[in-house]
């Protein structure tokens, strides 16, 4: 799916550089339902939005179903990232004014899917992570995590090759962070691709596979 080739990322310079990823080299596959693991300052989540391309690389190359992407300019990278690829934040990034419906179609709309079918395929979404009966619901009528699952739907609404989670359970107490993490393991069992950023070990051991980061480096790559 995506591959990684000696991936660095460097902030600032001088005496205020600061390397946030280290020549990393990685490589997602399908089926994967990966967590990347380690202290604060690690560099997971640097590691994260460089493999969904929601940021750029100091040095390395990143490789999208085998094709180099370094000739893309934002456009197609922007194109890229919501047509192939779905993402789940901590925040929900649910607009406050839409229904469930509405938020989870709204991407699709954006790529210039007709209404009627976008919104089948908001519906069908939903019910797959057990919000059937919420899509007439605005986020403030929901719970945190209906709100991380309505989120979900969105990401998976338009089949996306890769599903990446930036902390999904972060704002969740524990029964809606299970129920969250249910919802990401019946969605790899049905064959969704699924990389996950996690500070808690409870949640990481979900995934099948844990890539385990120390000073901006992977230091254990291995499967459960």
């Amino acid at each position: 799916m995506i591959r990684a080739e000696n991936l660095s990322k460097i902030y600032g310079n001088n005496e205020l550089r600061v390397t946030a990823l280290d020549n990393v080299s990685i490589s997602i596959n399908d089926g994967d339902f990966i967590a990347i693991v380690g202290s604060s300052g690690a560099g997971k989540s640097t590691l994260l939005y460089q493999l969904s391309f929601l940021d750029e690389p100091s040095s390395g190359e990143l490789f999208f179903l085998n094709e180099q992407t370094s000739h893309l300019n934002q456009t197609q990278k922007a194109r890229l990232r919501l047509n192939e690829l779905g993402y789940v934040f901590q925040d929900y990034a649910l607009l406050p004014e839409l229904s469930s419906i509405d938020n989870v179609a709204l991407p699709m709309l954006m790529q210039g899917m007709k209404t009627s079918l976008a919104l089948y395929k908001s519906k069908q979404a939903l019910q797959r992570v057990g919000l059937a009966e919420k899509t007439a619901n605005f986020p403030s009528q929901l719970s945190g995590g209906q709100q991380q699952r309505v989120a979900i739907a969105r990401a998976i609404a338009h089949d996306p090759h890769v599903i990446f989670a930036d902390e999904p359970t972060a704002n969740l107490d524990s029964a809606s962070g299970r129920l969250v993490m249910d919802a990401f393991v019946e969605l790899n069992k049905e064959g969704q691709t699924i990389v996950m950023v996690t500070h808690e070990e409870e949640y990481a051991n979900y995934a099948k596979r844990i890539v385990t980061m120390k000073d901006g480096r992977i230091v254990l790559d291995s499967m459960r």
